[in-house]
């Protein structure tokens, strides 16, 4: 459609220019007034000639009435003035003879752009923190942020992912203390990152108490703890090689996740790995004068930009999140070279990195304007926020076992039988909760319920991989397609092509918004009219081999979008289900 636009436009520009040259208006801006009707029967594009009147001395209704005897392109098919809107309807001649069959030769490539070439985006996401297995609100940081690297990808980025590890702070302590006082070496290799987990709960709520039951806090074991966590950060080995030990049992818990979901990281660096960086950035910030101490804590005072200050240091010395962000960012702009850094955390987060990206741009950082925050909302059970030390979690590795349990119990009763069954089930199972994830907006709040993500029927993951083995197996059927006989014959077919060719403009959208959501509803409007046209246009039973041939090709084209589309969120091909 970016095409599309680009003629209609050209031709839009030419009739202007007939009636006044000196209008000042330039294509792109002609291109970017152009709008898609609220209703298909109006046509496949509108230009409102309001933007017009000044220029041309003349009604947006009188403007429309003029251009639409003077505006001509071989893409357009009909053109019509309605109450001071231009409407065009693409011609079947021109997605004969150029959409479909760009669509068809270049395949894997169709909807890429290139005006990412040449530069460098890191991607800061997923991140869980170490000793906590993976639960339901992982996964927005996880597939919102490497659904965005596909994306900037596909835009011809060289991407750089880096998983910024919650490997340190005062938890370790805890962890540390715990792990003498109730377990050993064996209970914790057997029971890997639970068994963490449930020392982390344990020592919390030991340190908490319990008033209603008459159990007192444990400040003892507070004070502990935050002993065990400074021998950790001076140095202490038997800390240190316990530590070293914690961060390799969950690693291998998480790489099983990610397995699941497709994804891999260039870089494991976690918030460890910046301790030693930190205090040149804390001279820096002293040197420059931006440093003041509040209360004995050491600030940066925002007051000025309406924000409250930024922490850098406690008072007694130690750092903060802030730090160790302002830190590794600096390290990565010295070492990746990026244009563009970006931040996918829950937008509770959102002042934290509104406060230290001021603070790198007072730092006079050049490239304090290539940080990008991308949030989005939180995830809650039954209303309450999720937290692991309380045990309110709903892990992600159960989600996707009784998702995928459904998979197989969906097609036991199909009697839906293949040699890669427990592919198939994974696939559609995971992709399932993918898919139920992504289809929202990344700002939207989500009070999960474990029946609504499993729900597959609707628009749902489910659903879009069908359609996509529906079209593998009418190829499979046929033995392929010929992929250059191309006849609309139908409006099952023009809806069908019309929809495809938006998939570029769709990608740019995304990428332009940070938002996996605009790929998803796009499947999904693509799975709509894929399904229409199967049904209401016979492929394999038509009456004319050129139509069967043409249908056939316009059933690879449709496979070939959604494919590349799957690629972008996280979702597996599935040529059956």
């Amino acid at each position: 459609m970016q095409t599309i636009k680009k003629r209609v436009a050209d031709a839009i520009l030419s009739g202007v220019d007939s009636i006044n040259p000196d209008h000042g208006l330039t294509a792109a801006e002609v291109a970017g007034l152009l709008e898609y009707p609220p209703d298909s029967n109006m046509g496949d594009l509108a230009f409102p000639c309001f933007r017009l009147s000044k220029v041309l001395r003349r009604s947006p209704v009188q403007i429309a009435q003029t251009l639409a005897g003077i505006v001509k392109d071989r893409a357009i098919g009909a053109t019509s003035a309605v109450n001071g809107y231009l409407n065009f309807t693409v011609s079947n001649e021109y997605l004969e003879s150029d959409v479909v069959p760009e669509i068809l030769q270049k395949g894997e490539d169709y909807g890429k752009q290139t005006f990412g070439k040449g530069k460098k985006v890191v991607l800061d996401y997923s991140s869980p923190n170490v000793a906590k297995p993976f639960h339901i609100g992982h996964l927005g940081t996880t597939v919102i942020g490497h659904s965005i690297r596909k994306l900037h990808e596909f835009a011809g980025y060289d991407c750089f992912g880096i998983n910024y590890l919650g490997d340190w702070g005062t938890q370790f302590g805890k962890l540390i203390l715990a792990f003498r006082l109730w377990s050993n070496r064996e209970e914790v290799e057997e029971g890997g990152i639970d068994k963490l987990v449930s020392l982390y709960v344990r020592i919390n709520n030991e340190i908490k108490g319990d008033p209603e039951q008459g159990i007192a806090p444990r400040d003892d074991l507070a004070d502990a703890a935050r002993a065990e966590f400074h021998k950790l950060e001076t140095g202490d080995e038997e800390n240190l090689a316990l530590w070293r030990w914690f961060v390799d049992i969950s690693l291998k818990e998480y790489e099983k996740t990610y397995k699941q979901l497709g994804i891999t990281f260039d870089s494991y660096l976690g918030e460890s790995f910046y301790t030693d960086k930190m205090p040149a950035q804390i001279e820096k910030l002293r040197q420059m004068g931006l440093l003041k101490i509040d209360d004995g804590a050491s600030i940066v005072d925002l007051s000025d930009y309406n924000m409250p200050p930024c922490l850098i240091l406690k008072r007694d010395g130690s750092t903060l999140y802030p730090t160790r962000d302002i830190a590794a960012a600096v390290y990565r702009k010295e070492n990746y070279h990026f244009d563009k850094a970006v931040y996918v955390t829950s937008a509770q987060q959102s002042l934290h990195f509104a406060q230290w990206f001021k603070v790198v741009e007072l730092m006079g950082y050049p490239w304090y304007n290539e940080l990008v925050h991308v949030p989005y909302g939180t995830v809650s059970l039954g209303g309450e926020k999720l937290a692991t030390r309380t045990g309110n979690v709903v892990l992600l590795r159960d989600l996707f076992e009784r998702a995928i349990e459904k998979v197989r119990e969906i097609r036991r009763e199909k009697g839906q039988i293949a040699e890669n069954d427990d592919e198939i089930a994974e696939a559609v199972g995971v992709g399932a909760i993918v898919f139920y994830y992504l289809s929202n907006n990344r700002m939207k709040d989500i009070n999960f319920t474990m029946d609504e993500a499993l729900n597959f029927d609707g628009n749902t993951g489910p659903y879009v991989q069908y359609t996509y083995a529906r079209a593998c197996s009418v190829l499979a059927k046929a033995g392929g397609n010929d992929g250059k006989t191309i006849r609309i014959t139908c409006e099952e077919e023009a809806a069908l092509v019309k929809t495809l060719c938006r998939f570029g403009e769709r990608v740019c959208n995304a990428i332009d918004d940070y938002e996996p959501s605009i790929v998803t509803r796009f499947i999904l409007d693509v799975a709509a009219a894929f399904n229409r046209f199967y049904h209401n246009c016979p492929i394999h039973t038509a009456d004319d081999p050129a139509v069967r041939a043409s249908r056939l090709n316009l059933t690879a084209a449709a496979k070939t979008v959604l494919g590349n589309a799957f690629d972008l969120i996280c979702l597996r091909r599935t040529e059956k289900v």
